[in-house]
């Protein structure tokens, strides 16, 4: 009986480690997945293990069964482990992104975050070591921790007037980190946020 409970298990693991409330292809093809959020009137994009490859561009509203809800929020690990991803467009209708979004995306050279985005989530790029340049923009006021950490391609970074905290180890071992200019409105740096940039 238990190993036959293990097998329906282990059968099941994919469906449950790719949990999501709605897949719709964009226009370029790609199958995007979401979740509902704000009572089923937004959309996050939610994680599916190692599904998006490529170049992938969110759309900014999604129509689905005839209702047609905007893109707001890219979830927590969205994108996480997705190596063959290498570009992303983001809307401007997303306003967060989520923890861990981009953890290991090894493949990722460039993001352009748009003006929407209020927060980057702690560990958002973690290990995306291939990024060379990020561009965040000023609607941005606060950077997670771990947000960058790992990313040792970065050769420099603007962190606009928006910015208010940096958090604990946010830039830690960016060994390729130059220059970086901080801003007057910073009023806290955490941890180790600058560790190991040698």
């Amino acid at each position: 009986m238990k190993k036959q409970l293990l097998l329906l298990f282990l059968m099941l693991l994919p469906l449950l480690a790719c949990a999501h409330d709605i897949e719709v292809k964009n226009a370029d093809g790609v199958t995007i997945y979401y979740n509902y959020i704000n009572d089923g009137k937004e959309l996050a994009v939610t994680y599916c293990p190692s599904q998006y490859q490529g170049n992938v561009a969110i759309p900014e509203e999604v129509t689905y069964m005839n209702r047609t809800r905007k893109v707001t929020s890219i979830g927590i690990e969205a994108f996480a482990n997705c190596y063959g991803l290498t570009s992303v467009t983001i809307p401007n209708s997303v306003t967060s992104i989520g923890e861990r979004a981009f953890q290991y995306c090894k493949g990722l050279t460039s993001i352009t975050i748009p003006n929407s985005v209020t927060s980057i989530g702690g560990g958002a790029f973690y290990n995306c070591y291939g990024l060379t340049s990020v561009t965040i923009p000023n609607s941005v006021t606060s950077i997670g921790a771990e947000a960058f950490y790992y990313c040792y391609g970065l050769t420099s970074i603007t962190i606009p007037n928006s910015v208010t905290s940096i958090g604990d180890r946010a830039f830690y071992n960016c060994k390729g980190l130059t220059s970086v200019t901080i801003p007057n409105s910073v009023t806290s740096i955490g941890d180790c946020a600058f560790w190991d940039c040698i």
